[in-house]
């Protein structure tokens, strides 16, 4: 059942980082639905960044939330991430996770889930200092704006990464084309876009409160793509077969791209 579309102020007000952080990023058997829908997302960046060679200088990652697995792929492969947010909380949670502090979320679990993947799994702790080492600046981000850090201007960058974050920022198919065209300006012609992206998608909850979200099919996503400036390379799909009370979604999307 669609769900009101939730516009940043609601976000800026509402968004709990530590009960989104708990509800999909448990990572524990009690979960098993929410743990599909993560580790789908940490084998398609492993083999993006670790096995499909992508690398450079400078990544910025587009809508980071309070979250940090998106990293840990990516920092064997760049020198410097840069991650953005538009919210207060979400950029202050990641803090407390770089600055170690003992209210910061637990992410052991899918860290060394991705050492694993690399060969390693007891190699964690090596993960986790080198991701914080990696991340060099952590700024305010708007999408629906033309140059998403203003007033800062950088310099363009050699990949950008979004996950799970245009389609939560988009009220309808064309504020998604003006996000991924405004997006596309921080990166440089020939760089890489790495996006994750739910399909089909109507709500998720934190708690008793619910986030309506753009409902976007693959067709959409692929069109919206190309009208954007960019040249899809690799995609995959996952459908979503498993009960999630928390969330009404029907599948995943990764998608590699190169700007024109």
């Amino acid at each position: 059942m669609a769900a009101p579309f939730s516009d940043k102020a609601f976000y800026a007000q509402h968004f709990d980082p530590k009960g989104y952080l708990e509800t999909y990023y448990s990572f524990s058997s009690e979960k098993e639905a929410e743990k599909a829908l993560i580790t789908f997302t940490l084998n398609a960046l492993h083999k993006t960044f670790t096995v499909g060679g992508i690398k450079g200088d400078t990544l910025i990652d587009i809508g980071s939330g309070p979250t940090i697995y998106q990293y840990l792929s990516a920092c064997e492969s760049f020198q410097e991430i840069i991650a953005t947010d538009y919210t207060d909380g979400n950029r202050e949670e990641m803090q407390r996770w770089l600055r170690k502090e003992p209210a910061a979320f637990d992410w052991r679990s899918i860290v060394k889930y991705v050492c694993e993947l690399e060969g390693d799994r007891e190699k964690w702790a090596q993960k986790e200092e080198k991701v914080r080492r990696s991340i060099k600046r952590l700024l305010k981000c708007d999408v629906t704006q033309p140059n998403p850090l203003a007033p800062l201007s950088l310099p363009p960058a050699d990949c950008l990464l979004s996950t799970y974050c245009l389609e939560v920022a988009s009220k309808d198919l064309p504020a998604f084309r003006s996000a991924l065209k405004n997006i596309g300006s921080l990166l440089k012609p020939g760089g890489h876009l790495i996006l994750a992206t739910t399909l089909e998608f109507n709500f998720f909850m934190i708690g008793q409160c619910r986030f309506g979200c753009l409902y976007l099919e693959q067709e959409d996503l692929e069109k919206a793509l190309k009208e954007a400036g960019f040249d899809i390379e690799w995609l995959e799909a996952t459908r979503i077969s498993l009960p999630l009370s928390s969330i009404d979604v029907k599948g995943l999307c990764i998608v590699v791209a190169l700007k024109r």
